[in-house]
């Protein structure tokens, strides 16, 4: 096996010291080694395909170029896994790594991970969690420049990145108003989530600035048979046949906003529940849009895009929050001591506001962070047109 080639070796193949071979790999050259001498050194190094010791270099900048990701359950996670290729990706194109810890939603495992991580040395770090609820920082995250992402801390003391659902839930509800749609049903999923009263919020607050009474609201679950036993109970416990609904011209209006024939626009926790609803309308002979539109979250691919028709749905920011999570640490590192709720909040992006969920009823105390909300967009597909009676 040929031995690899040493920056000793470049030097001689170039003539010069060795540390002038250092200086211009270290892009420290100009106003200190000659213009022929550098050209002669870059060549040196490409012949004998040299690369400086990653390890070595490390040491003296103290720095491994490294960050480090404990996750609760997120890895191998259809929606949030897309987190930690957005930091991936923001990490590389930086010449940074990720290493990446799985507790698997257990605190022996999750003390295990920060501690491994510190002591490779990592030089920041990031907690993120499958689903968006609280989390309060391990203390190991005190130790080097750190932030939360899909969670966040109650007290405000720890940065944090986490999707804007309220925004989600808005948007998901004026597809359908934007739409024609006055007649609009709402499954919310399970309340077990932080994410679900805060897109219920956004629903309610569309809805109620659209002018209209408040609409029927499930609690669905978030799976496909949830969404199809919730579906089957809006369209039939009123006592409505199928048939009557499907040809009906909205003549049956009882002046509150809703039609007495069932909605014409729902509203999904997800996409799951969402593919549900489009099985019971078509057991009940309804046809998705020109019956029934329907609205998903999370843009579960590939579900929302082969179902029959398209879903159209709200996408989940996973993939730029782990960007935007990784750029805020690389902002730390290159001016350490810059990191203050004032800051942060500078640092946010377009589509991004500050706006906590804790502060839609209290404001966040005095030099606490307040975290950053990444807003989702909008993939239409084929399941929202105009109402019946607007054809």
């Amino acid at each position: 096996m040929a031995r690899k080639a040493t920056s000793q070796d470049v030097a001689n193949r170039a003539g010069v010291s060795r540390s002038a071979v250092s200086f211009v790999l270290n892009g420290r050259a100009d106003g200190n080694i000659a213009k022929d001498k550098q050209l002669r050194i870059l060549a040196a190094a490409k012949e004998l395909n040299y690369t400086p010791n990653a390890v070595a270099r490390s040491l003296q900048r103290q720095s491994t170029h490294t960050i480090g990701v404990v996750t609760d359950a997120i890895a191998g996670g259809p929606f949030a896994g897309k987190l930690l290729q957005g930091a991936s990706n923001a990490a590389f194109n930086a010449g940074y790594l990720l290493l990446v810890i799985e507790t698997q939603s257990d605190e022996r495992r999750e003390d295990i991970a920060f501690t491994t991580l510190l002591n490779r040395q990592v030089d920041a770090l990031i907690f993120a969690a499958e689903s968006l609820r609280e989390h309060q920082p391990h203390p190991s995250m005190n130790s080097v420049p750190a932030l939360l992402a899909n969670s966040f801390d109650p007290s405000g003391t720890r940065r944090s990145i986490i999707p804007d659902e309220v925004f989600g839930g808005r948007t998901a509800a004026q597809l359908l108003l934007d739409a024609g749609h006055s007649n609009i049903a709402y499954l919310s999923g399970g309340h077990e989530l932080v994410a679900t009263g805060l897109r219920t919020e956004g629903v309610n607050a569309a809805v109620k600035d659209a002018g209209l009474a408040p609409i029927p609201t499930l609690e669905s679950g978030w799976e496909i048979s949830d969404g199809y036993t919730a579906a089957m109970r809006l369209f039939t416990d009123d006592g409505v046949s199928p048939a009557k609904r499907a040809g009906s011209t909205g003549s049956g209006s009882t002046g509150s906003g809703h039609t007495d024939v069932g909605p014409t626009g729902v509203v999904c926790a997800n996409d799951r529940v969402a593919m549900g609803v489009i099985l019971a309308c078509g057991k009940l002979g309804l046809r998705v849009p020109e019956d029934v539109s329907i609205v998903g979250y999370d843009d579960d691919e590939p579900l929302a895009r082969t179902t029959v028709p398209g879903i159209t749905t709200v996408s989940l920011p996973h993939r730029e929050m782990g960007e935007m999570a990784v750029k805020l640490l690389l902002e730390d590192l290159s001016s350490p001591g810059t990191s203050s709720p004032d800051t942060a909040k500078a640092a946010t992006s377009a589509g991004a506001t500050t706006r906590t969920p804790e502060a839609r009823s209290k404001e966040s105390s005095a030099g606490s962070f307040t975290p950053i909300l990444v807003q989702g967009s909008v993939v239409m597909r084929g399941s929202v047109a105009a109402p019946p009676s607007r054809r």
